[in-house]
């Protein structure tokens, strides 16, 4: 029966000293066929321009586009009243994360903008009978992951077009916070964050899929240089720095 591995990497939010640590996990094992990044690469974090340079020496490294990507190509601090996810616009909150944007879109400039444009939406791979599809957050939206019922219509509807498929997987990434939810023949994976998770575990994260006979899903909590990043977010007084060095600091937005 054929198999494959997949590494996955999500929402490094420019921390390079997760990226690095990240990478490194993967690179010391011998069975990964497929690199995974799910998106959310440069936004919020310190170090956009060292974090491009290292992702684009990733060999056999699929790109998915997230929404704060998605922010950047977009140009969204040129909008009239610019929002996201929701937030109101006059929120002091979203106004400086739209001017983080615009200060990342400058750091990373025209070699960002292109990096970015050839990211892809989604990604879907058969293996066997397993399928597996891999988004920022919903290949509908990207600022919003599926409810398990929304998952079983998707499911429901490839099961029409596709009946040779006994299980389905969907992974995504977006929300900082692991999720591992399985109702009949579904699974949904969602590994947490690799540069910036929220759920009070402040260790960054990479994920491992092997699907062959069976399925694995293994993720792997790492400790990386948090100092450094909070060090460099007070240097470089990005927009919404003291926020973000609190995120880091905590592994939550609900902190003070």
């Amino acid at each position: 029966m054929p198999s494959k591995t997949f590494a996955i990497i999500t929402d490094i939010h420019s921390n390079i000293s997760a990226l690095n640590n990240a990478v490194e996990i993967i690179q010391n094992r011998d069975n990964v066929d497929q690199i995974i990044c799910l998106g959310d690469c440069f936004s919020l974090g310190p170090e956009p321009e060292k974090t491009l340079k290292k992702l684009k020496e990733l060999d056999n490294c699929i790109f998915i586009r997230g929404n704060h990507d998605r922010y950047i190509i977009e140009k969204l601090w040129e909008e009239d009243l610019p929002t996201l996810e929701g937030m109101d616009p006059y929120d002091p909150v979203c106004k400086a994360i739209v001017e983080n944007e615009k200060w990342t879109a400058e750091k990373v400039g025209k070699e960002g903008f292109e990096f970015i444009r050839k990211m892809v939406i989604s990604h879907r791979e058969t293996i066997g009978k397993t399928l597996v599809e891999f988004t920022h957050a919903w290949y509908q939206r990207d600022d919003h992951p599926p409810s398990m019922d929304e998952a079983l219509n998707w499911k429901k509807h490839l099961n029409n077009a596709m009946n040779n498929i006994d299980n389905y997987i969907f992974i995504h990434g977006h929300v900082h916070i692991p999720r591992e939810e399985t109702v009949e023949n579904l699974t949904i994976y969602c590994q947490g964050a690799t540069g910036l998770p929220f759920d009070k575990n402040t260790k960054g994260s990479v994920a491992f899929l092997e699907v062959g006979n069976d399925v694995k899903w293994e993720v792997i909590r790492f400790d990386y240089d948090k100092e450094l990043i909070m060090n460099r977010l007070e240097e470089r007084k990005t927009p919404f720095y003291s926020h973000l060095k609190n995120t880091v600091k905590y592994a939550s937005i609900g902190n003070n």
